[in-house]
């Protein structure tokens, strides 16, 4: 389940709502934001704080908020009356530096908490559990790290998430934006190093798919409306890739532009669409030969009359391949979707937004 980050104090209110409303149209059903309050304001932030969790409450979204132990004091409330957080539209807090053992288990008795997922260790777990913690409210949220080279190796982020799901935890990761980046640093806010920079929607999938990763959140402010776009087809369990197409047939256009599926039989060097197929047939697709070109990773090509039957199947070079005269080149995906590539898996929807032609 996709969520994205709400700063307070960052923008207007009226913005936020329209963001809100935005990502909820694209399938995002969590909200995040940092409750680590400045002293010189803080009835500024708990006013910005009760409209966002009407917000929340407004749109069936969760909303949860990271916190320290000085931020209770800043919004007038205790512990022992964090319940009054989930009136004001808060679904769960996430827990760090700071809190007891027996602090954070008073807290799951009011509320979801949310553990470090990044620096827990099962000792530290168990004396949760010991203190009373309700596991059965308990999340485990891993850091963001603005820094460049400091996010997380992925080998260790899924044995440590796979370890974390076993133990009965729901757990949570960022990825970064690609629009307006958090300050200071402004280098993205992953979990994972190697999604610093990368598609976002790619980090989703990937996050989703290979990382044990049960809600994924965008810590950056915004992302473009390409990629919101990708989310909202998403919807659809279909993937969205962007591509530069040559200058195309009435019939390679139709091809191209119609929804896909892929084969149930990977091939190792393409992506085959099963939906091409079945269309060529039905029509009877006449494709002269043309545009037969080199095909490097990520080409999009449909089979010539000259391959017979195969003539009118669309495919997506997974590898270089060179030229082949039975082979029309109708694009390319643009190199930020190309990690979109092996998330085509075998079954998956999958449609292409095109630029202008190209010669």
């Amino acid at each position: 389940m996709p969520g994205f980050a709400v700063y307070l104090g960052q923008q207007s209110m009226e913005q936020t709502e329209k963001y809100v409303k935005k990502m909820y149209d694209a399938g995002f059903r969590t909200m995040f934001t940092s409750l680590h309050i400045p002293e010189d304001d803080p009835s500024l932030y708990a006013a910005e704080l009760k409209q966002l969790g009407a917000l929340a409450i407004e749109h069936g979204m969760e909303l949860m908020a990271d916190i320290s132990p000085a931020s209770w004091q800043h919004l007038g409330l205790t512990l022992e009356k964090a319940g009054e957080l989930t009136r004001w539209g808060v679904t769960g807090i996430r827990v760090d530096y700071g809190f007891s053992p027996a602090q954070i288990a008073l807290l799951s008795e009011e509320i979801t908490v949310a553990l470090n997922a990044s620096t827990m260790d099962e000792t530290f777990l168990q004396q949760l559990l010991n203190a009373g913690l309700s596991i059965d409210r308990t999340e485990a949220w891993h850091n963001f790290y603005p820094r460049p080279e400091t996010g997380l190796d992925e080998r260790w982020m899924r044995d440590r998430n796979r370890r974390l799901q076993e133990l009965g935890l729901t757990v949570m990761a960022f990825i970064p934006g690609d629009q307006q980046l958090r300050g200071p640093l402004a280098h993205g806010l992953p979990t994972v190093e190697k999604h610093r920079g990368q598609s976002v929607f790619a980090a989703f999938l990937e996050m989703t798919n290979e990382f044990y990763v049960d809600k994924v959140c965008i810590g950056d402010r915004s992302i473009q409306d390409a990629t919101w776009q990708q989310f909202m087809v998403y919807q659809e369990n279909t993937i969205l890739i962007h591509c530069d197409q040559l200058l195309l047939t009435a019939e390679e256009e139709r091809l191209l532009c119609q929804k896909h599926r892929s084969r149930m039989d990977p091939s190792r060097d393409v992506i085959r669409s099963e939906t091409s197929r079945l269309y060529a047939q039905k029509g009877k697709a006449d494709i002269s030969p043309r545009n037969q070109l080199p095909r490097p990773r990520g080409t999009i090509t449909v089979d010539n009359n000259l391959y017979e039957r195969y003539t009118g199947e669309l495919q997506v070079a997974l590898k270089d391949l060179p030229a082949d005269k039975k082979v029309n080149v109708l694009g390319r995906v643009i190199d930020r979707d190309l990690p979109l590539l092996p998330m085509v898996r075998p079954g998956q929807s999958f449609l292409f937004i095109c630029s202008a032609a190209k010669t």
